[in-house]
């Protein structure tokens, strides 16, 4: 049984992450203020601050529930069998990871590869896609030189970088799924 005041935390955590998702949905990730959280679900600043660091360990919350969800729907049916098919299963996900530059940064810093000192959710879903792309590889004319995990962190590890260049004012002639597909051709080609 819940104890009344932990049923109170719980309910007050979800109106706060409630009240941010409608905030996002009406002007972005970028433009969420803690202040109209925080007014929106109708408690006071240190409340939030009772549940949440800052700002962005609430983002991190919402942005790895949503990769996590995007991730669920890529994994659902048979397994892509070539570049194409595993460009179009991720690209939910990368148009994602994509839509704000607030949220591709912040999906970067908290990746776990700035050193987070606790593995958080989003760090989770970076851990999820490599795992998920690995049992792809089995199911194309892949590369058999190097392990499947290894080819994983290489679709990865592209991704990253094709989307990173769509927010490079030098490099955004490009499409970001034609510019994938090129890096991933390449490295998944078979070595004769």
């Amino acid at each position: 049984m819940i104890k009344p005041k932990q049923k109170r935390t719980l309910e007050t955590r979800a109106k706060l992450i409630a009240q941010a998702k409608a905030c996002i949905q009406e002007a972005g990730y970028e433009a969420l203020r803690v202040e109209d959280v925080v007014a929106g679900a109708g408690v006071a600043k240190g409340t939030f601050f009772a549940h949440f660091r800052d700002k962005d360990a609430l983002m991190e919350i919402l942005i790895g529930a949503e990769m996590d969800a995007l991730l669920d729907q890529a994994a659902a049916g048979a397994g892509p069998t070539d570049v194409e098919q595993i460009i179009s299963r991720l690209h939910p996900l990368h148009s994602f990871v994509t839509c704000e530059r607030y949220v591709f940064d912040l999906i970067l810093r908290y990746s776990g590869a700035a050193a987070v000192a606790e593995i958080g959710p989003i760090a989770m879903t970076f851990g999820r896609y490599i795992e998920l792309v690995t049992g792809w590889m089995p199911l194309g004319d892949y590369r058999k030189d190097v392990s499947a995990d290894l080819l994983a962190e290489g679709v990865q590890a592209f991704a990253v970088q094709a989307m990173a260049l769509q927010f490079c004012a030098l490099h955004q002639t490009q499409r970001f799924d034609k510019r994938f597909a090129r890096y991933l051709k390449a490295w998944l080609a078979p070595v004769s």
